[in-house]
């Protein structure tokens, strides 16, 4: 299982969005296709913006659908930003026809 520091891409405030992209497709959905399981780390994070956690997720969501929910794990995430990882979540979601809905 490989941990993704967000702290160390990203800060304590997590908005770049290239960042987040980076993250996604260098570190994310190579690790995804080789069928490894992420840890995002969002230790001393202390906020992260709702586009950051799209630019983040929705792709990933899109690709893998809702069950790549089983292979992310989401580590000391305050209420915020938990919240904020929600809200992504359900969004991309409702946007899949015929998927079962999942949260993580």
């Amino acid at each position: 299982m490989k941990v993704i520091s967000i702290y160390a891409a990203a800060g304590a405030f997590a908005e770049n969005k290239d960042a987040a992209k980076d993250l996604r497709v260098g570190e994310i959905i190579p690790r995804l296709q080789r069928g490894e399981n992420i840890v995002l780390d969002f230790s001393r994070v202390d906020a992260a913006t709702q586009s950051f956690v799209h630019a983040l997720l929705s792709e990933v969501i899109r690709k893998y659908g809702p069950g790549v929910f089983e292979r992310l794990e989401f580590n000391s995430c305050n209420t915020k930003i938990r919240k904020i990882i929600e809200i992504v979540a359900e969004y991309m979601q409702e946007g899949m026809d015929g998927e079962d809905e999942k949260s993580f």
